[in-house]
């Protein structure tokens, strides 16, 4: 049994919650342990009670109580991930530093695990190590439909900073859809509110968002405001167009539920197209049938940051999964016809 220790919280350690820092250093301590010595006031940074979720920082001092001489659990088994997942999430990594990994999400891929979801980006991160201790970490999603950009972070400093980039809106995401109609005015801006419409499935897959009037948010029980700007890029006819969406806020679907409250859907969207499917143009209806695929057509195309080490200002940009590069081949519309920021560009 050991005495009573001070340690100092050292350069690196800062920002993270007392009981990971402890769990870190003192492997043989477990969340019971931690959460009763907190209770009992036996664990104290700079001489203050704690609870475990306090977040400690580089230079205070953590009291530790006198410990077991216990040896160590073993350090947990990683999960199995197979050659085939592991090539396929690799071969989608648009960019990597020491700081950063980029991917292109494949459509269908849900970005964390849930209720029914085995498969998701943060268990197959596991294979994107390249060399380092810890595996990736995920600071911000894309729905399990959405394709596209997709940040990870390669160490707890980089998540901490990327993670504040997001919250600060200090990022420039540019998602490309495909849409039902064509939206006039051809450039805006949507300020509909959201709220969780009632009724979900059990493990979550009917999960909708229902749109409120910029008015009535203010009065609606977990309403939150929410603001899209779209651009129109293209038409064919009055059916279908190619838009450029930025979402100003980060909202749960939050474009597919905009999209198709000005009635324009996102073609292939299911959840928000509409009971009646059928696109005659004009708008509604999420399917346009022939040869165009039912998947949903939104995708992360680019994401403009700075990072959050060297300063310097990094570009990304995803090609289109297969069934949108299918459909913007088969409506002749074509990359190099638009600008990388039609908002921009515009202002």
């Amino acid at each position: 049994m050991s005495g009573v220790q001070n340690v100092t919280v050292a350069a690196g350690e800062g920002d993270q919650r007392l009981d990971r820092w402890l769990k870190r250093r003192f492997p043989q301590l477990t969340q019971g342990r931690i959460e009763k010595a907190c209770r009992k006031g036996e664990i104290r940074v700079d001489g203050g009670r704690v609870k475990p979720a306090t977040r400690v920082e580089a230079g205070q001092s953590v009291r530790v109580p006198p410990l077991p001489d216990e040896a160590p659990p073993p350090p947990p088994e990683r999960p199995r991930i197979s050659e085939r997942d592991a090539e396929m999430i690799r071969a989608a990594v648009l960019y990597r530093d020491d700081h950063i990994i980029a991917l292109n999400k494949p459509p269908g891929l849900a970005t964390q695990g849930g209720s029914g979801q085995e498969r998701h980006v943060d268990g197959l991160a596991e294979a994107l190590r390249f060399g380092l201790e810890e595996k990736p970490r995920l600071v911000h999603r894309l729905d399990r439909d959405t394709s596209g950009i997709l940040l990870l972070a390669r160490t707890r400093e980089s998540a901490k900073a990327l993670t504040e980039a997001f919250r600060a809106r200090d990022t420039r995401k540019i998602y490309w859809a495909a849409v039902a109609g064509v939206p006039h005015p051809r450039m805006g801006t949507i300020r509909f509110g959201l709220v969780k419409a009632p009724g979900h499935g059990k493990g979550g897959e009917n999960e909708k968002m229902r749109c409120i009037h910029p008015d009535e948010v203010d009065r609606t029980p977990d309403a939150k405001r929410a603001v899209t700007d779209y651009a129109v890029l293209s038409a064919l006819g009055q059916r279908v167009s190619w838009c450029a969406l930025v979402p100003v806020t980060g909202r749960t679907h939050q474009l597919r539920a905009h999209m198709a409250e000005i009635g324009h859907p996102v073609v292939g969207d299911g959840k928000y197209g509409g009971s009646g499917q059928e696109n005659l143009g004009d708008g509604w209806g999420a399917q346009l049938g022939g040869e165009i695929s039912r998947k949903l057509h939104l995708h992360a195309r680019s994401l403009t940051l700075t990072h959050p080490f060297t300063g310097g200002r990094l570009h990304l940009t995803a090609p289109l999964p297969e069934h949108m590069a299918r459909t913007w081949a088969a409506l002749e519309w074509h990359a190099s016809d638009v600008p990388e920021d039609p908002f921009a560009e515009e202002e």
